[in-house]
Order: structure tokens, then C-alpha cells, then sequence
């Protein structure tokens, strides 16, 4: 039997045909292959019989004389070609409608597993089963659990062989974003095999890689908190809704609670990964994350990790708006609000903020201070801090981040309102409608309207989320699928580009489903599916305070509140060496063992009166030395 074969590494493919092929032939895409051909000569007239290192398209004409227009087509793959044909040859003879009686018997068995949640409809597509189909398609044949972002490569049409990765990669967040989906679509043993991966593929300090091959080796090297926070999530989601089961997550929990204990607040990159400093949106996981990792730490009898874990917590959810919003700008001022939480804020710029003003404004700044990409730049993150219940939907500042990030990223389209992910984002179609090539234009996310429609379902404004469920679905492909992306300006026919409808990004954007399906189970319940309880009542309900105020190498405050104690934390056991009048009494203080990695000492600095000055400085037991510097805090006014 004649077949198709083609070959990369361990990985070979066959295609075989119930009907004998007339001709056969395999070319370099783009240049030798069959559609250049048929499209040039109106038939096939090369015949190559193989070729090497590229990227191949095979063509194959089959005999519709011979078939009277009837034959069936088999793809099977293979370590190698034998095993590849193999395959192929058997599922010829096995017979086409047991297969497919067989293919759709186990996606009938998968939905049927499923809440009903979508709506009933006779002439059109059940977008609702498109997606659970969608988050399950995506899910490794080889390594359950492991769901890639997607399986399309966006602009593939533009990518060549060096780009091995595109979305067919494993990033922690959207992969506990998908389990998300899947459980609140009552799909909990799907949710569970996401864990059960996450739990093998974590690294032994506690993270995980940004992305990584299914078998979870790192593809990029980056770093981002958010990314080792929302496993702790998945967890506690598991749990809330009883299928967690038998799994003892505490030692994953542990490890990644030590992680971000040892390394936060600060993020490596944000959730776009792209820049490092304090970002609403990872500081909001982060949090949840820490407050769900001491139920689990109370749930062992460990009462002293659960007791610090709500304490880090709460001195982090107190520093979000000193470190994130920012008053009297030029755009707040334009906008006409009092201010707005930025994107991103330089660690260096929000440790040097009085936590009584958040931002110091730009007026009060030394000479010389560099604020304006901290400034400049709004994103959508904020809405996290609501989504993840740490501050409510009627927040004045969070109110006020709305009208910005309305004027400034919001776009109407043919099919609705869309939003960017931040200003002078350069990841999109170019304006001549071409593909991204490195640099280009930021269009709208659907994901987005999805996150924006969360918000308003938080806020009590259930109509307007409805609405904007309706704005996702316009914009899906005939298929049902969500684009990562949609062409949000003027119609581009000969480039395939359409007002509010799909652009050459990614597509189906995995996450953008799974976001699509919580909003459907959040609209049916009422209230937010995925938002952590434990951060919502501990925060938003009972706006607990800390009596702490941190410093850490990695956040090295300048001032504290006025009736705060100083907690000084260290990653290796010392001596704190301190003053509150100029060296002329000094004070000595050991650290103690939090058992997460980080050594503490709290200073008595609630009793001093705004104004006064703590100068410290530290002795390391470990390596015998002296830290040869002083560090200087100021105590200021409430």
C-alpha cells in the first residue's frame, strides 16, 4: 500500500488512503510543495519523491474515477515510519463508522460529565460544549493533566523552523486557569490530573519553570510568582469543592508557599512576561495564595506556619496600594480621578513610597527621578485584586483604575467593547494589517471581556456580564473558537482581517475557554466560581490590618506607618543591630525560624513617634561577619 511518510527525530507520521494514490510527492513548503503547484498548473506535475530538513508539505491525488468519490483517509503516527504506516493501515481495516462510533461514544461520555451550563440551541453551535471540547483536546495524550496553551502558532503562517516552541508549551497559570474551567464545569477528576502534573513537574526549591515541554522540561528561563502562587490556588479550589479527594497536597502547597515566602513580593516578570517590579495582578495571587496555603498548614496542626503565612499575607495585601497606586499624574488628571493602579511599578520607585500616600506624587519627588514608564503605563491587572477578593468592586480606586484603563484600553468593535492588555503593547497585527514580526500593535483580548465581565458580575451589575458573555461569543470563529486576539480597527478583506472578529494570534486561546466556562458557572451561581473565599473574608469582608510592616533585601522600605512593628526579614540567621536614637542606645535582636526559609525579627517600633528614624544593620551567624552597612527607616504619619 502506497503512503505518505514524513519524519522528525523519534516522531514519524503516514497518511493512507482506502483509494489508491494516482501520484504522490513531498516539497518545501512555500516553494516546491503541491499547492504551489496545483495553484500554478492547475494540476500536479512535480514529483518528488523525498526531501530533507525543512519544512515539508506532502500531496497526494486520489482516484475519484476508481472511488466513484468515496474513500476514507487515515493520519497515524510513530516512533518510525514502519510503526506510523502500521497504525494507519490498521485503522483502514478496522473500518471507518466503528471509529467514529468510538470517537463520539467517549466525547459523548466526557460531556456528559459536565454541568449544563451552557444554553440550549437548535440552529447554531453549543459554545459551551465547544469549549469544555476544546480544554480536553488540549490535554497530553502521554503526560495527563498537561494541558499547552494552545495548539495553534500564532502567525504561524510567518514561523519557521526556529520558533519549535509556540503555544505547544505548558505554562503553570493558564494550565491552572484550564483546570479551573474543567472543574467549574463539574469536571473534577480532569481538575485533578492538572494537579497531579503540576505536582510532579515542580521544581525542588518550590517553583515551577515559565513554560515548559510536557515532560516538564523549562523551555524559557524566566520567572514569574504568579505562576507558583496559582498551584496553591488549584489546590484550595479542589478542596472547596470537595474533589480534592485523597491527594495530600500539603508538600507541594509547602514548597511553593516557602517559595514565594522567600522570594515575593516582588515579581520577576509580570503576568504578560515581560517586566519585573510589583504588579496588582501577581501581588493578588500571591496574597490568595499565601492565605489558602495556611489553611492547608492549619489542617496538618501546624499552627505557627499557618499563623506567619496570614501574617506575610496581610502585610503584602496592606503595601499593594504604596507600592501600585499612583496619584496626581497627567493622565489621572486627564482622566479626572485622584489616581490609578499602574501596570508595573519599578521595585526601586515603590520601596522609596510613604505608605501613607502610596505614590509619593511626582511634584514631592528628588530631582533627577525617573517615574514615567511606572506613570504611564495602566493595565487591566487591577481587576484582579477584586477577581481574587481583595478589594471590593465599589473600591474608590478601583472605580477610579476603571475610568482609566476605559479611556485609555478600551475599543468598541462591529461584534463589541474589547480591551488591551495595557497601553503600548507592541504583541499584535502591525497597522497595515500584517503579521507580528517581533514588533507591532496590541489588539483587544476576548479573555479580557471575560475578566471585565467577572468584575461587573462582582460589582451587582449581572445585566452587563451578561452582556458581555454575548461579546465573547460574537467574536469566536464560525467554530466556536476564541482567538487570543481580534482585529479591532478597520476591515482588512485581503489580509482575512474583520472588524471584532478573530486576528492572526492564537486561536483557540485555551485559557480564554476556560475563562469563557467560569463565567458561565459564575453567572449560573451568582457570584465569582474561582474567587478564593478565604481572601475575600479575611480582606474584603473584615478589611483586617496588619500590625506589621515589613523590610526585606528585596524590598527595602524607607518608611513605615506610625503604631507599626518592624518585622526584619532575612534568609539565613543573624543579629539585628539596632537603634532609635542615633546609636545612642543599641538594641540586639536574634531572628527566629519561620520553617519557610526566612528568619524574623519584629522591633518594637510601634512605640515611636512619627518622624523618628530606626537604623539597623546585621551580623550573620552563618559566615561570622559583619553586613558592613547601615540601613536607615522612617517612622511616618498615619
Amino acid at each position: 500500500m502506497k503512503m505518505l511518510f514524513a519524519q522528525r527525530a523519534s516522531t514519524s507520521l503516514a497518511l493512507a488512503c482506502s483509494v489508491p494514490f494516482v501520484c504522490m510527492s513531498c516539497g518545501y513548503a512555500g516553494i516546491s510543495d503541491g499547492w504551489q503547484d496545483i495553484n500554478f498548473n492547475k494540476k500536479m506535475t512535480a514529483y518528488y519523491p523525498e526531501v530533507k530538513n525543512g519544512n515539508i508539505a506532502l500531496t497526494g491525488e486520489v482516484d475519484l474515477n476508481t472511488s466513484g468519490g468515496n474513500f476514507i483517509l487515515t493520519l497515524a503516527f510513530g516512533e518510525n515510519p514502519d510503526e506510523a504506516g502500521l497504525q494507519a493501515k490498521a485503522a483502514l481495516l478496522q473500518g471507518f463508522d466503528d471509529i467514529l462510533n468510538n470517537y463520539v461514544n467517549e466525547w459523548k461520555l466526557f460531556q456528559s460529565k459536565c454541568y449544563k451550563l451552557g444554553e440550549i440551541r437548535s440552529s447554531e453551535l453549543d459554545y459551551y460544549y465547544v469549549s469544555t471540547a476544546v480544554l480536553k483536546t488540549h490535554e497530553s495524550k502521554s503526560f495527563q493533566g498537561a494541558m499547552i496553551a494552545s495548539l495553534s502558532i500564532p502567525w504561524g503562517e510567518t514561523q519557521g523552523d526556529n520558533n519549535i516552541g509556540g503555544y505547544h508549551l505548558v505554562w503553570p497559570r493558564d494550565l491552572v486557569e484550564s483546570a479551573g474551567g474543567l472543574l467549574a464545569a463539574g469536571n473534577g477528576e480532569e481538575a485533578r490530573r492538572a494537579l497531579f502534573y503540576l505536582m510532579c513537574t515542580q521544581d525542588a526549591d518550590g517553583h515551577w519553570p515559565q513554560n515548559m515541554w510536557l515532560d516538564g522540561r523549562p523551555y524559557w528561563s524566566g520567572l514569574q510568582m504568579d505562576e507558583t502562587a496559582f498551584p496553591i490556588l488549584l489546590a484550595a479550589a479542589l478542596k472547596r469543592t470537595g474533589e480534592l479527594k485523597e491527594i495530600d497536597a500539603w508538600p507541594m502547597v509547602l514548597k511553593a508557599a516557602s517559595f514565594l515566602v522567600r522570594n515575593g513580593p516582588v515579581t520577576q516578570q509580570d503576568r504578560w512576561e515581560e517586566e519585573p517590579g510589583y504588579s496588582p495582578f501577581t501581588l493578588a495571587v500571591e496574597v490568595s495564595a499565601l492565605l489558602n496555603a495556611a489553611d492547608f498548614a492549619e489542617d496538618t496542626k501546624d499552627a505557627d506556619v499557618a499563623k506567619f503565612l496570614r501574617e506575610m499575607a496581610d502585610i503584602w495585601n496592606e503595601g499593594i496600594e504604596r507600592w501600585t497606586y499612583i496619584q496626581d499624574t497627567e493622565l489621572s488628571r486627564a482622566v479626572g480621578v485622584d489616581g490609578y493602579y499602574v501596570r508595573i511599578a519599578p521595585p526601586d520607585v515603590a520601596s522609596a513610597n510613604s505608605p501613607a500616600r502610596g505614590f509619593v506624587p511626582i511634584k514631592n519627588r528628588p530631582p533627577g527621578t525617573i517615574l514615567a514608564p511606572a506613570t504611564k503605563i495602566i493595565s487591566v491587572d487591577a481587576l484582579a485584586l477584586v477577581r481574587f477578593g481583595l478589594r471590593s468592586p465599589h473600591d474608590p480606586r478601583i472605580i477610579n483604575t476603571l475610568k482609566v484603563i476605559d479611556s485609555v484600553l478600551k475599543t468598541e468593535t462591529s461584534t463589541g467593547p474589547v480591551w488591551h492588555r495595557y497601553n503600548h503593547d507592541s504583541y499584535g497585527e502591525h497597522a497595515d494589517g500584517s503579521p507580528y514580526d517581533g514588533k507591532g500593535i496590541g489588539r483587544g483580548w476576548p479573555l479580557l471581556v471575560g475578566e471585565r465581565a467577572h468584575y461587573e458580575l462582582a460589582a451587582g451589575n449581572s445585566s452587563e456580564a451578561r452582556r458581555l458573555l454575548k461579546v465573547i461569543e460574537a467574536q469566536m470563529s464560525p467554530g466556536g473558537f476564541i482567538p487570543e486576539q481580534i482585529w479591532d480597527a478597520e476591515d482588512k478583506p485581503r489580509k482575512g482581517l474583520m472588524n471584532g472578529k478573530p486576528s492572526g494570534s492564537a486561536m483557540p486561546l485555551v485559557w480564554a475557554h476556560a475563562e469563557y466556562i467560569k463565567l458561565l458557572r459564575s453567572l449560573q451561581d451568582g457570584k465569582i466560581f474561582d474567587m478564593p473565599i478565604k481572601s475575600a473574608q479575611r480582606h474584603r469582608e473584615k478589611n483586617l490590618l496588619s500590625p506589621f510592616s515589613s523590610w526585606r533585601f528585596n524590598n527595602k522600605s524607607r518608611f513605615i506607618l506610625e503604631g507599626k512593628i518592624l518585622r526584619i526579614e532575612v534568609l539565613t540567621k543573624a543579629l539585628v543591630h539596632w537603634s532609635d536614637d542615633d546609636w545612642q542606645n543599641i538594641h540586639d535582636q536574634e531572628t527566629l525560624d519561620s520553617r519557610l526559609g526566612v528568619y524574623y525579627a519584629d522591633l518594637p517600633t510601634n512605640k515611636l513617634y512619627a518622624g523618628s528614624k530606626v537604623v539597623f544593620t546585621f551580623f550573620w551567624f552563618e559566615v561570622s561577619r559583619w553586613e558592613g552597612t547601615n540601613f536607615e527607616i522612617e517612622i511616618a504619619h498615619k
